[in-house]
């Protein structure tokens, strides 16, 4: 692991360790706010790379999701949302788009007459493909950064702290895949960044 990740990595952790196993409730809110903070910076992160890798295939982030997360099968728009942590308005408007421009195509849901699932098209396929080399060239550079260990804990992480909060439910008791996007949420290629979680970005494979 290279020094500088490391160094940050033993001060945070220092920092945590220091405070003792029982936290102080303020420390636990220190601890949710660095956490939040760091997310709401990792998501901006991520989608700025990821509109630089979709570029080259004529997508945007949002639409390279919407296609990943239907890669593997044909889902419903509410499914779809579920999965990406993401409105079903955000995903049914990339969802039109991708299969206006014959990307992808709705097709008869056997569980559920109205709600049609989407899939790709050869085309849609095709276009992912076309970032697999950008994508293969990212996850190598950031392997190398933080090492191979800590780069695959830190997915586990970030898959633990996901699962935590769908088991702790939404704190306002609204489903964030059914609400409207935030007034003055930022829109990035199709959809707003604050509707957003950052796990749920399509596996672009």
């Amino acid at each position: 692991m290279p020094e500088s990740v490391a160094g940050r990595e033993e001060a945070g952790t220092a920092g945590v360790a220091g405070a003792g196993e029982g936290l102080s409730g303020r420390a636990r809110q220190d601890l949710l706010s660095r956490t939040a903070l760091g997310v709401f910076r990792l998501n901006g992160q991520f989608l700025a790379v990821s509109e630089e890798l979709a570029r080259p295939a004529g997508l945007t982030a949002a639409r390279w999701q919407v296609l990943g997360a239907v890669l593997r099968e044909p889902l419903p728009v509410a499914g779809i949302a579920r999965t990406m942590g993401i409105t079903r308005q955000s995903v049914q408007r990339v969802a039109d788009l991708l299969a206006a421009g014959g990307l992808a195509e709705y097709v008869p849901n056997p569980a559920h007459r109205r709600a049609k699932l989407l899939r790709p098209t050869e085309a849609g396929r095709a276009a992912i493909a076309r970032i697999a080399p950008g994508h293969a060239a990212l996850a190598a550079r950031l392997s190398a950064e933080l090492g191979e260990s800590a780069f695959a804990e830190t997915a586990r992480v970030l898959e633990r702290l996901a699962a935590a909060l769908d088991t702790l439910g939404d704190p306002a008791g609204e489903d964030p895949a059914i609400g409207e996007a935030a007034e003055g949420d930022v829109v990035v290629g199709d959809v707003a960044v604050g509707d957003v979680a950052p796990g749920g970005a399509a596996d672009p494979s």
